[in-house]
């Protein structure tokens, strides 16, 4: 109910300061600056990764070869017959000397099951946790039976259809070693990236969070886990009561829980882990609802308790701040135009003042198109190193998936938020769609490498 009120508050709130600039401010002022703002520290983002990227190489980082700390992988699956074997055997040739792995069926009605129940029997560091039918629903509830088993001293999460190579705790471990840091995400890849519009669109977009991603690490802000490939502090795990049974995305719970409780959470760019993209367009819509449900969730009822946070850095609750307008912004704007379109309707003007009515609106949207289009081309030249004319082209188009997928579905799950039940559905994406063709294990170790 609080997330309902908090919601409806801050809509009203934006309904009517459109309405009272429309009529006494242009709302282009106010545009220009929540833009310049978003811009202004996207550029500081970027200086203070040059400069943590100078600092490192004139100063490199002693890394502690003693620091091995005793490692749980989880593996939740639920319907994973086609991936979770090979998913098990590559990571089970990962180059570290101390880690269990522990494979979590959760209520499966294919063969996830038995598949995991022989991988126990055949491997001894492999542990098989079957789920009872009528346990707690959700992946949170799913990590927290297996935290209760795990041995390790921190703990990793893999999905069922993850991939890495032997070196991946090697590059990720270091960054968990320091006192204050809680949590370490790993560099996520689409591995199946060329097989369409959408898997190439899905790409970038992680590739784009990339980049959001280190820069936050560089200012020391909000750093957030992304559920694939995250590594967390047995001691921080415990000091925020574990997975919150209660949300619909784990990882960004997880995140701003850790942040208000004073843990650093860091990200590691070396460190990658590869999943299968969603090749068509109905669960790709089914699994970012989730995520944008989620995360907005996750601001409505997290915001007042991270902003009064002791214990929570200055830098993390700036960084928070700022990144709630990218939710605003989307908001704000479809909110001008049906006001615009209304006013339209409903005033008797004449044709030619069409122009000033709707000229703010058709400015903001162009410059938010081809600020999407700059922050794309950037991260796919810098961490994909993708072609100049190349990099722009599906710049362009991964801007308009972003306004296709998130757009319209902002307005939907607010609809929601505000009318409807909660759902506790994990909602999980069904794998191994997409790469038949690459059963044998070596095959995959070619794609992970490629």
């Amino acid at each position: 109910m609080r997330e309902r009120i908090l919601l409806f508050i801050i809509l009203s709130g934006l309904v009517i300061f459109l309405y009272v600039f429309q009529n006494y401010v242009n709302t282009i002022v106010g545009f220009v600056i929540l833009c310049v703002c978003m811009i202004t520290y996207g550029l500081y983002s970027i200086a203070a990764t040059k400069y943590q990227k100078r600092k490192l190489k004139k100063h490199p980082p002693v890394i502690n070869e003693g620091y091995k700390p005793f490692i749980t992988v989880m593996i939740p699956a639920h319907n994973e017959e086609s991936v979770i074997a090979n998913t098990v055997e590559n990571i089970l040739k990962l180059d570290y000397p101390e880690f269990e792995i522990i494979v979590i069926d959760d209520r499966s009605s294919d063969n996830t099951a038995a598949i995991i129940q022989n991988l126990a029997n055949e491997h001894e560091k492999v542990k098989a946790l079957i789920r009872d039918e009528n346990a707690f629903p959700g992946k949170s509830a799913v990590l927290n039976d297996a935290f209760k088993i795990a041995k390790g001293d921190a703990i990793l999460v893999f999905d069922a259809d993850a991939t890495v190579e032997p070196d991946f705790l090697n590059k990720l471990i270091p960054n968990l070693e320091p006192a204050d840091v809680g949590a370490v995400q790993a560099r996520k890849i689409i591995r199946n990236k060329d097989v369409n519009f959408l898997t190439r669109c899905q790409n970038n977009e992680y590739t784009l969070d990339t980049y959001l991603q280190v820069g936050r690490d560089a200012v020391k802000g909000a750093v957030e886990l992304r559920g694939n490939g995250e590594l967390i502090k047995r001691r921080a795990l415990e000091d925020i009561n574990g997975w919150n049974n209660y949300t619909i995305t784990d990882d960004l719970d997880m995140s701003t829980r850790l942040h208000i409780k004073g843990w650093d959470v860091r990200f590691c760019q070396e460190a990658l882990v590869y999943e299968e993209g969603i090749v068509s367009l109905k669960p790709l819509f089914r699994q970012r609802r989730r995520w944008l449900e989620g995360t907005i969730r996750r601001y409505l009822e997290y915001f007042f308790e991270a902003m009064k946070s002791k214990k929570m850095s200055l830098r993390a609750r700036l960084d928070m701040a700022i990144y709630i307008t990218q939710f605003i912004m989307p908001l704000w704007f479809m909110l001008e135009v049906f006001l615009r379109i209304v006013k339209l309707l409903t005033d008797k003007i004449d044709p030619y003042s069409l122009h000033n009515v709707l000229w703010s609106s058709l400015v903001v949207s162009s410059v938010v198109g081809l600020g999407f289009i700059f922050a794309i081309r950037y991260s796919l030249r810098k961490y994909d190193h993708i072609p100049r004319m190349s990099a722009l082209k599906q710049a362009f188009e991964t801007t308009v998936y972003f306004l296709i997928i998130w757009f319209p579905m902002e307005l939907f799950i607010c609809g929601k938020i505000l009318f409807c039940k909660k759902d506790l559905n994990w909602g999980k994406t069904a794998h191994g769609l997409a790469a038949e063709e690459s059963c044998e294990k070596e095959s995959v170790l070619e794609t992970v490498n490629a």
